[in-house]
């Protein structure tokens, strides 16, 4: 039965991978702009206007990631006649090597400089300097991408480097060497 379930799963997953693909393409012959060695772990959903949207070099994405090139709710003011003829459309540009977080929404008429960090489930209303880490809803400064690497390296999970050749034995280590420690209640 495993074996099976594991089956239907790569099945599924060659699926969603194929599918994905062809919509970059669509969205690529559409105008798209994406720069080198940009990394998807699944493809963003780009909206109706696909040709509204850069994106640099080595930026990379997480799952769920949705762009929106256009305000639909002023699709609910089209019958009143002074506002019959609203239009609102806005160009979205992410910078060189940034990562954008699962789940995240992209607004239109902003901008993410070089360097920066959209954070998981974040709705970036608001342009970003480069070198910056926003997050929330809507997404705010955080700190630059510095503090944040410091922040980081102060919590980091040591485990020898020659494991990460190998997910299973890299997996079995951390979850046998990962101390049960978790952040204060603020």
């Amino acid at each position: 039965m495993l074996l099976l379930y594991r089956l239907i799963l790569k099945i599924h997953t060659a699926y969603q991978y194929f599918i994905q693909q062809i919509y970059l393409k669509i969205c690529l012959a559409k105008g798209l702009k994406v720069g080198k060695n940009v990394r998807f772990v699944e493809v963003p959903q780009f909206g109706t206007e696909p040709f509204l949207i850069e994106i640099g070099d080595e930026t990379t994405f997480s799952n769920n990631v949705r762009f929106v090139n256009h305000d639909g709710g002023q699709n609910a003011l089209h019958f009143f006649e002074k506002y019959k003829d609203i239009r609102t459309f806005g160009r979205i540009k992410i910078g060189k090597r940034c990562l954008i977080g699962a789940d995240t929404i992209i607004m239109p008429g902003v901008e993410m400089q070089d360097n920066c960090l959209l954070g998981a489930g974040s709705i970036l209303t608001t342009s970003m300097p480069a070198g910056t880490v926003f997050a929330g809803v809507p997404a705010k400064f955080i700190c630059t991408l510095e503090e944040y690497g410091e922040k980081l390296l102060a919590h980091n999970v040591m485990y020898p480097r020659e494991l990460e050749r190998d997910r299973h034995k890299l997996e079995e280590y951390i979850k046998n060497n990962l101390p049960h420690t978790y952040k204060p209640v603020k």
